[in-house]
């Protein structure tokens, strides 16, 4: 009852509020007319961004994770809200019903062209994909495979005043056996397929501008631009391309690098020119177990170059900024940050979280009766570690410094089962509940390098009596409520803890330093598991709550 009394005092401020949600870990909106970067403390990667009327639309890699490719709204480009994805599932979708840590979805562009929405992005193992709606706030087509191949990636498409649509993308030297080059090629009409081979317009391997990708296709005052990040993406600069013909020659500029700043890698985003006459530039800075965090920096154009951030010495290299005066808009904004707590009330998936891999109704459900439920994963027969569990839930970090609390009721039918609380990446870390005979054993696990198949360490912290034992089909349940949290300093420093009435809890384990997975930052949920062929149990959580540290 208290747990609704506060669903409908949530329910009532958000409709009162328009449902904003403001996070209490990182508000890049500092109410005075400026801004603090990063303005998206968490792991939005390789963002791309459309202007609509007053409207502004960010997109951005999901790799693996399912939902994919996330939609944001803003109308400042400072506050921003998670409104939808754009796929379900990641094609070819039997493939990535397993977790494919790293494959996927790499590097979107979002245009918005003739009343439609549209996103490019490439898989470098299966090709380059798009998917359009004329609802970004409702349900996309089907995803159409543009090109099919290997090696492709970070495509651009480009509508030109002629009628033709063009389309640039970079390439992967793990798939092509080549990289550091930029290639042109024609679509059809509808910007549903490759109609031309490709041809290159940029070679990198010039001893200086390595490692260019992420192309953004743009055209204005007769030229065509590319802005391509170049250099790497912890140590790199922003590189943009210029040329009169759309096939090159194209000369290059480096238009923002990190400068004195400590804003490293700043680079491969999303120019916007704003309703009120404005450019901005949307790009991420790599923060390791953070992920790849989103800045904002102002945009300036001389003598037809653009310059990215603040040019003090005039060289036409400008450094990233860490404040600054928030854009002009037309409309009064508000306050508001990417959605992170939940408490599970409704039938739809909070927009906070994915799965490891494409999500399959054995995974578990939503409910409108307050908790959402995990089913055990049953886990192969030569489990290794959790890099090979596709129904982790999770999500992104979102802010240098927070804690997360959940309330969990775990129902056990098998010995061995598990359930609990995550931080996972290359190197992973929970706390879990597992049922051994009419008990719970409470530990603690950490494992390092999990990507190379290393095994577990792992530590028994307490043992718990069952709250209930009930029987249901073969075999009985065993059911226990426990609170879980994870406090996260800087550095990714991260401490479990657990609680049996919510209010006192008590610290596990030695402190675990929470480590990037593969190209995308670490993430903290839930999950639960049962060996291999085993009856499968199930964990209902309540709720998860995001919240500041305390002192």
């Amino acid at each position: 009852m208290r747990k609704f009394i506060l669903f409908i005092g949530i329910v009532s401020s958000a409709i009162l509020s328009h449902a904003q949600y403001k996070s209490q870990v990182w508000v890049s909106d500092k109410g005075d007319g400026t801004y603090v970067n990063p303005v998206i403390h968490a792991d939005y990667s390789d963002p791309d961004a459309c202007v609509v009327g007053d409207d502004f639309f960010m997109t951005a890699s999901s790799f693996n994770c399912t939902p994919g490719l996330p939609i944001l709204h803003s109308t400042d480009l400072v506050n921003w809200e998670i409104i939808n994805y754009a796929i379900k599932s990641v094609e070819p979708a039997d493939y990535y019903a397993s977790a494919r840590h790293g494959k996927g979805v790499w590097a979107p562009s979002i245009r918005y062209h003739n009343g439609e929405f549209y996103i490019y992005w490439g898989d470098p193992d299966f090709g380059i994909f798009m998917v359009k709606t004329k609802d970004i706030y409702g349900e996309w087509e089907k995803p159409v495979l543009v090109k099919a191949g290997k090696g492709m990636i970070d495509p651009c498409p480009l509508w030109d005043e002629d009628g033709n649509v063009y389309l640039a993308h970079a390439w992967a030297g793990s798939r092509a056996g080549f990289n550091s080059i930029i290639t042109v090629c024609e679509m059809n009409r509808e910007g549903t397929a490759v109609i031309s081979a490709p041809v290159m317009v940029f070679d990198g391997n010039d001893g200086t501008n390595h490692t260019i990708e992420g192309a953004k296709f743009y055209k204005r005052n007769g030229y065509y631009y590319i802005f391509a990040p170049a250099g790497g993406v912890v140590t790199g600069w922003q590189l943009v391309l210029r040329s009169k013909n759309v096939y090159g020659p194209y000369e290059p500029r480096i238009v923002m690098a990190q400068g004195k700043t400590d804003i490293n890698g700043p680079h491969q985003g999303a120019w916007i020119d704003t309703p009120a006459g404005e450019s901005w530039f949307l790009h991420f800075q790599d923060k390791g177990a953070y992920g790849r965090v989103v800045h904002l920096n102002p945009m300036t154009w001389k003598s037809d170059w653009p310059v990215i951030g603040i040019d003090e010495d005039g060289d036409g290299c400008g450094d990233p900024v860490t404040t600054y005066r928030k854009p002009v808009t037309k409309k009064e904004t508000v306050v508001e940050t990417p959605v992170e707590s939940d408490e599970f009330n409704s039938r739809h998936l909070g927009l906070q979280w994915q799965w490891h891999a494409n999500y399959h109704d054995f995974f578990g459900f939503t409910t409108d009766l307050g908790y959402i439920r995990l089913y055990g994963y049953q886990l192969s027969e030569n489990f290794n570690n959790f890099w090979e569990v596709p129904n982790l839930l999770l999500q992104k970090f979102p802010a240098e410094e927070f804690t997360a609390t959940t309330k969990l009721k775990v129902s056990a039918k098998a010995d061995g089962q598990m359930s609990g609380l995550i931080v996972m990446g290359w190197d992973y870390a929970y706390l879990g509940v597992e049922k051994s005979g009419n008990k719970f054993l409470l530990k603690y696990v950490t494992c390092h390098d999990a990507e190379q198949g290393s095994p577990e360490s792992v530590s028994v912290v307490g043992v718990l009596d069952s709250s209930n034992i009930f029987e249901a089909g073969l075999y009985p349940n065993y059911e226990r409520e426990i609170y879980l949290e994870v406090r996260v300093d800087k550095g990714g420093i991260c401490t479990f803890s657990y609680s049996t009435d919510g209010r006192r809890f008590h610290k596990v384990g030695s402190q675990f330093t929470a480590r990037q997975g593969k190209w995308i930052g670490a993430k903290v949920g839930l999950f639960s598991v049962t060996p291999h062929r085993q009856e499968r149990g199930w964990m209902d959580a309540d709720w998860f709550r995001i919240g500041k540290n305390k002192k």
